[in-house]
C-alpha cells in the first residue's frame, strides 16, 4: 500500500499483524482525520525540534520526548514510534556531537571505548524488543522517563581535577580538558570498569525503548566516572548515534521504520540538536531543565497509565 494512495487527508500510523506465525506485516491506519499530510508533518516537525533542543541540552536524547509524543498524541504504534525515534537519535548525535567535538567538550577516547559496551547492549535490547508487548515496553519507558527527570533536576557539581585517574584510563590516555570562561580545565577519568558495565545497561535500554539512553550514559560518566557534567552530556551526545544505529538495523530488518514517519522526526530533531548545541555553550540551562523535567514527568505518568491499563 502506497502512502500517497490513501484517500483520507491525514497521516497514517502502522499496526502490526501476525498471521499463522509468519513475519509481521503492516497496515496503515488513519489517526487524524482533520488535517492533511503536510499539516501533520509540520506538527511532528515542530515537536521534534523541541525534543532535539531539550535532548541536546540535557544529553538525554530527543527520543525521550519523541516517542511519547507519537504514541500519546498521534496514536502511532509503539514499535514504529521507536523506529522513528532511533533514526532521530542518530540525527541528534550527528548534529550536536559535531559541534561539541569541534569546541573541545566531548572526550572522544572515552566515547569510543564505552561504545563497545553500548553497541553490544543495543543489539541485545533490540533483539528482545520484538518479542516484548507494547504495554510492557510502555511501563519500562515510563520508569526510565521518571529517572531521567530526576537526573535532569539534581544538582551537578564539577569534579575536582587533582585526584588520581583510573589506571586503565591512564594507559588509554583518556584524561583530558574542556574549555571554560577561565581557560581549559583538566579532569581525570575514574572507575572505568564500572562505567563500562553501566554502558551495557544503557545500550540494552536504547535497543528496547528506542531512546539514546542518555540518562544512563550521563549517570555512568558524571557519577561513576566523575567526569565534569558538560563533558558527560556532550560525550553522551557523541555516543548515542552509534548506539542507536546498532538498534536501528534490527528495527529496519523487522520493518518497523516507516520513512514517511521517520523523515519529519529526523529533520526536526536535527534542527533542535544544532540549536541546543549553540544554547548550551552560552546559556544557563537550569530553567530549561525544570521545564524539561516537568514535561517528561507528565509523559511518564501517561505512558505508565497506558501500559498498566493495557491501552497500547
Amino acid at each position: 500500500m502506497n502512502f500517497d494512495d490513501v484517500q483520507s487527508s491525514c497521516i497514517l500510523s502502522s499496526e502490526i499483524h501476525e498471521k499463522d506465525g509468519k513475519e509481521p506485516t503492516t497496515r496503515l491506519r488513519c489517526v487524524v482525520s482533520t488535517m492533511d499530510n503536510l499539516q501533520f508533518c509540520l506538527l511532528i516537525g515542530v515537536g521534534s525540534v523541541l525534543a532535539g533542543l531539550l535532548g541536546a541540552l540535557t544529553g538525554l536524547g530527543g527520543g525521550t520526548i519523541v516517542i511519547p509524543m507519537l504514541v500519546l498524541l498521534f496514536k502511532v504504534d509503539l514499535h514504529y514510534a521507536i523506529g522513528a525515534a532511533l533514526v532521530s537519535v542518530i540525527a541528534t548525535s550527528s548534529g550536536a556531537a559535531a559541534a561539541y567535538v569541534r569546541d573541545g567538550y566531548s572526550n572522544t577516547r572515552v566515547g569510543m571505548f564505552l561504545e563497545v559496551a553500548t553497541t553490544f547492549g543495543a543489539l541485545c535490547g533490540a533483539a528482545i524488543a520484538v518479542y516484548v508487548s507494547g504495554n510492557a515496553i510502555a511501563i519500562i519507558f515510563g520508569v526510565v522517563l521518571l529517572y531521567s527527570a530526576w537526573l535532569s533536576l539534581r544538582p551537578h557539581r564539577e569534579q575536582a581535577g587533582a585526584d588520581t585517574s583510573d589506571p586503565l584510563a591512564v594507559k588509554l590516555k583518556m584524561d583530558s580538558s574542556y574549555p571554560t570562561p577561565d581557560g581549559p580545565k583538566s579532569y581525570h577519568v575514574h572507575h572505568l570498569p564500572g562505567g563500562f558495565g553501566l554502558m551495557w545497561v544503557a545500550g540494552v535500554l536504547s535497543g528496547l525503548l528506542g531512546i539514546g539512553s542518555g540518562a544512563i550514559k550521563v549517570l555512568a560518566m558524571d557519577t561513576v566516572m566523575k567526569l565534569p557534567f558538560k563533558v558527560s552530556t556532550t560525550t553522551s551526545n557523541f555516543m548515542i548515534g552509534v548506539t542507536a544505529a546498532a538498534s536501528a538495523g534490527v528495527y529496519l530488518n523487522r520493518g518497523y521504520i516507516d520513512p514517511a514517519l521517520a523523515m519529519p522526526v529526523m529533520l526536526g530533531v536535527l534542527v533542535g540538536a544544532l540549536w541546543g548545541a549553540r544554547v548550551l555553550m552560552h546559556a544557563q540551562v537550569r530553567i530549561l531543565r525544570i521545564v524539561f523535567s516537568a514535561v517528561i514527568v507528565f509523559l511518564a505518568l501517561q505512558m505508565l497509565y497506558q501500559g498498566i491499563t493495557g491501552k497500547l
